[in-house]
């Protein structure tokens, strides 16, 4: 299960998204998952595979907290328990659970567990909304490119007078040809910080790398708070998931989002094209590419990549057959 990418904290869409009595389907790491929410009214998730013949639980229905399998009618509760297996007053029900997966709702977002025993929380972004009550700004977009090379992609600014030469790189491309650029990868418990200068001016816009797969860039304005992340979600091999999320203390009316998205959208998508052209499709470690002093950030990302993600599974826990029943 999860490929590569096990045993981890991922955003994977807007708590909003997931309705009461509707199931939400998703793909994370080459699984299917199904969200849907509980009687009380709390997220949950199941692996998208009833344990009975293994089709797909989101096709099926979700009343009073609990999801419906469409194909026999089982049932099953956020704990993946076997609530009703229909004809079969009988059937040992304890033996045939859904397999459940741990997620959280957390400042607007919704999280999602790679595994199933998270020793931490997921550290997202709720102290700087609560503390700043800042408006959330998000929507997604889909890459055809293995989540590595777009992880990188957002750590790497050398690129930004090329790819955004007529939006966020118009800045930078004044230095083009003249200037000497600095890039810098200061290690931090949950990733790194980045920094970028110019003939050792410091640049505005730092970020930052989350491990696993989120960037955070700082743009603050003077008294205001202005960030954007950038979560990518591997939903397989070769197809990316990016949620493009803006966070804001101005502006906050809804009507404003139009703009921020726009925006995004646009730049986003001078890089799509790019990214998708890569080969190897996944990242390679760092030495099997021809790199230079600038490169810092990515070098760091791919080193971390392959020494902390790569080869890392967990397996699925063994479904218990009721033959007798």
């Amino acid at each position: 299960m999860f490929k590569d990418f096990a045993n981890l904290w991922t955003i994977v869409g807007l708590a909003q998204d997931l309705k009461r009595d509707a199931p939400l389907a998703m793909r994370v790491a080459g699984e299917r998952i199904v969200f849907f929410r509980d009687a009380a009214g709390k997220a949950c998730a199941l692996l998208d595979q009833c344990p009975h013949r293994g089709v797909a639980l989101s096709l099926g229905r979700v009343e009073n907290g609990v999801i419906e399998c469409p194909f026999h009618g089982w049932r099953f509760d956020g704990a993946g328990r076997n609530c009703h297996v229909p004809w079969n007053p009988d059937a040992k029900r304890d033996n045939l659970s859904a397999v459940a997966l741990p997620c959280r709702e957390s400042a607007g977002l919704l999280w999602l567990y790679t595994g199933f025993d998270p020793k931490e929380e997921p550290e997202p972004t709720q102290t700087l909304m609560a503390s700043h009550r800042l408006a959330l700004c998000a929507q997604s977009v889909i890459w055809k490119a293995h989540w590595t090379r777009v992880m990188e992609n957002m750590l790497d600014s050398p690129h930004l007078p090329f790819v955004h030469r007529n939006t966020i790189g118009r800045d930078l491309s004044k230095h083009l040809g003249a200037g000497r650029l600095e890039m810098t990868f200061e290690a931090t418990a949950n990733g790194g910080h980045i920094r970028a200068s110019v003939d050792g001016s410091p640049r505005d816009g730092n970020l930052d790398y989350r491990f696993p797969n989120v960037m955070e860039l700082f743009i603050d304005p003077p008294g205001k708070k202005f960030r954007l992340m950038v979560a990518c979600i591997p939903e397989d091999d070769r197809t990316t998931r990016l949620w493009l999320l803006t966070m804001r203390s101005f502006a906050r009316a809804p009507l404003f989002d139009f703009a921020f998205r726009w925006m995004n959208r646009r730049i986003a998508r001078e890089d799509q094209a790019i990214v998708e052209s890569s080969l190897p499709a996944e990242v390679p470690p760092p030495a099997e590419e021809v790199s230079v002093r600038t490169d810092a950030p990515t070098l760091a990302f791919r080193k971390i990549y392959h020494e902390r993600l790569l080869g890392s599974f967990v397996s699925r826990p063994r479904r218990r057959e009721d033959a007798a029943s």
